[in-house]
């Protein structure tokens, strides 16, 4: 539908866009609230360092962080860089689905999973937690979306719960061995080989995508988390901090998304 005239192509891009700025400065206000123990519903939006509240002028994503120069308006305190980022991080990942999935039910579950797995990145990378509040939205999500064309095409209470099924299989499909994996390793090594948050997050991703798509899913993490672990670990040796492989499963998640299923295509065309 977006690809029917370059109007309408421009048009989408820009309100995708436009949203995906939007939902980035939120998710990052929740990622913060959620990791200082604020309330999430409660209480308007205010400076971290001297709490004074912002104004309408202070929230406009992108632009307010360029024209203040990244500080507060009210104290002069130093901005991170990282509300920028990721305000700009999901706008083009937004883009980059509505681009790959049209303008469709599958395209809002994966822009849904996207914004679950960007603030399991923030939450990994600020404390090397994944919430469990987060799996638990991710998961109701998949069985939502799953449910959605037995719904609409008003079939049986059978095609509801055989859909249910396969994502809850789909979901076990990698993190059940995966969790077997992690006892069989964690005597051997005698220390915790891999984290439970992390079974629980490819549990939930599992449950939006086909077990190939999994296995797919499941490779590109660990290709990134090697990445990643290099860069992470320079200049970090001596804290002791336990390593967020939640980025890298993220990371591999999109990537699994929008090439994922062409590349399973041409790897079993091989044969």
């Amino acid at each position: 539908m977006i690809y029917q005239t370059p109007g309408i192509l421009i048009y989408t891009i820009a309100v995708t866009a436009l949203i995906g700025l939007c939902m980035g400065s939120f998710l990052n206000c929740l990622v913060w609230r959620r990791t200082n123990g604020e309330s999430v519903l409660a209480g308007r939006s205010h400076c971290t360092t001297c709490n004074h509240v912002l104004g309408p002028l202070d929230l406009i994503p992108v632009v307010s962080w360029v024209a203040l120069r990244g500080r507060c308006r009210h104290c002069g305190a130093h901005v991170s860089v990282r509300y920028l980022l990721v305000e700009v991080l999901t706008a083009v990942i937004y883009v980059s689905i509505v681009l790959g999935f049209d303008l469709t039910v599958e395209a809002v579950a994966m822009l849904f999973l996207a914004s679950i797995l960007i603030c399991i990145t923030l939450t990994d990378l600020d404390d090397s937690t994944i919430p469990d509040g987060f799996i638990v939205a991710g998961v109701v999500g998949a069985l939502v979306f799953a449910a959605a064309p037995a719904i609409i095409d008003d079939s049986s209470m059978l095609a509801l719960l055989l859909a249910w099924g396969g994502a809850l299989a789909c979901g076990l499909s990698v993190s059940l061995p995966l969790f077997v994996l992690s006892l069989i390793m964690d005597r051997v090594l005698k220390r915790d080989s891999l984290g439970g948050g992390d079974i629980k997050l490819f549990f939930m991703i599992g449950m939006y995508f086909s077990w190939q798509v999994n296995l797919f899913t499941l490779i590109v993490s660990c290709v990134l988390g090697i990445a990643f672990s290099v860069i992470w670990f320079k200049g970090r040796l001596e804290t002791g901090r336990q390593f967020p492989f939640g980025p890298a499963i993220a990371a591999a998640t999109w990537v699994s998304m929008l090439v994922g299923p062409a590349w399973i295509g041409w790897y079993t065309g091989l044969f």
